[in-house]
């Protein structure tokens, strides 16, 4: 995909407005970024909850469970080479749907295994913003590289995205609408997938 479309649509959904700064200066981030790949959003430009919203399904707006206030916590796990710049590209995504079922424990090194990496839960929101058609029903997807530390050690929750049926607490304005929440790290899920990528560029550096 090429980065000038991409950096144009951020424009396009208001992600300067977020992230206070201006298009101009938005589109100067991208500048220098080459080749194929997504176009990330990095936490520190605009945290992921307030992304989320720009999300769309069914011409739905995105939404964050209530139960899930502390998104913004969930942060890149060990070992996952994000690079330090407010955007960023990321290679070869795959939604990861040959690991449906699986449990996020069981997946990390089944992915790493096959030389690939986790997606954050930025990066699966970053994807969706460029490629809203990737979220089906029945194929969602878990973004295993972004997890919480706690005093305790790791928060058992795993960030996930995937099409709310509006049922419960999400309200039924809501049915169809893209589902940020969580999983347990232990547990299956039938229609979610562990998505993954190839690599990031630009490598980080030091």
């Amino acid at each position: 995909m090429d980065v000038r479309r991409q950096a144009d649509r951020l424009v396009d959904l208001g992600v300067p407005e977020l992230a206070g700064t201006t298009a101009e200066e938005l589109l100067g981030l991208a500048d220098g970024l080459e080749g194929d790949g997504v176009l990330c959003v990095h936490p520190s430009l605009v945290p992921p909850s307030r992304l989320v919203p720009l999300l769309r399904h069914d011409g739905r707006p995105g939404f964050v469970v209530e139960d899930m206030t502390d998104l913004d916590d969930f942060a890149a796990i060990a070992d996952l080479d994000v690079p330090d710049r407010p955007l960023y590209l990321l290679q070869g995504v795959d939604r990861g749907d040959d690991l449906l079922d699986w449990t996020p424990d069981a997946a990390l090194p089944e992915v790493r295994g096959r030389g690939r990496t986790p997606l954050t839960i930025s990066e699966g929101i970053s994807w969706l913003l460029q490629e809203p058609d990737r979220l089906e029903a029945n194929r969602c997807f878990m973004c295993l590289g972004s997890r919480r530390l706690t005093p305790r050690g790791m928060d058992a929750r795993v960030p996930a995205i995937w099409i709310s049926r509006g049922t419960g607490r999400d309200g039924r304005s809501r049915r169809n609408a893209p589902k940020v929440g969580w999983c347990w790290a232990g547990n299956h899920h039938t229609w979610l997938g562990i998505a993954s990528a190839s690599g990031r560029s630009p490598r980080p550096t030091g």
